[in-house]
């Protein structure tokens, strides 16, 4: 494992293909009953496939949906490197940091 490359490095094919690894691993860890395990994996998948998504396609001052946590709303301040930071609609207005991947835009339905 010393060899694994950052998803910074890694090609689009070789971030699909490590997704689809990563969600094979999640999906065995769930029909094993091994929850915390199956959201690990989740997460890292959720993390890959930020790498996958254009950031310009993030635009500060709007608006997305929380992919997993539906009827909540994040909006977006600025964004740092693969994650979104702002917080969310109607909670506790917390600063928080979010994938890219974890939002999707209310405004064309995607």
């Amino acid at each position: 494992m010393l060899n694994e490359k950052k998803y910074s490095q890694m090609t689009e094919q070789e971030l699909r293909t490590e997704i689809a690894r990563l969600m094979e691993k999640a999906r065995k860890a769930e029909q094993l009953g091994i929850l915390n395990e199956y959201a690990v994996y989740q997460r890292k998948a959720v993390m890959a496939q930020s790498f996958l998504v254009d950031p310009a396609s993030i635009v500060p001052g709007e608006i997305y949906k929380i992919q997993g946590d539906e009827g909540y709303f994040f909006k977006v301040d600025y964004l740092k490197g693969h994650f979104a930071w702002g917080y969310r609609m109607g909670g506790e207005y917390a600063e928080e940091a979010l994938p890219l991947a974890m939002l999707t835009s209310v405004k064309s339905g995607k």
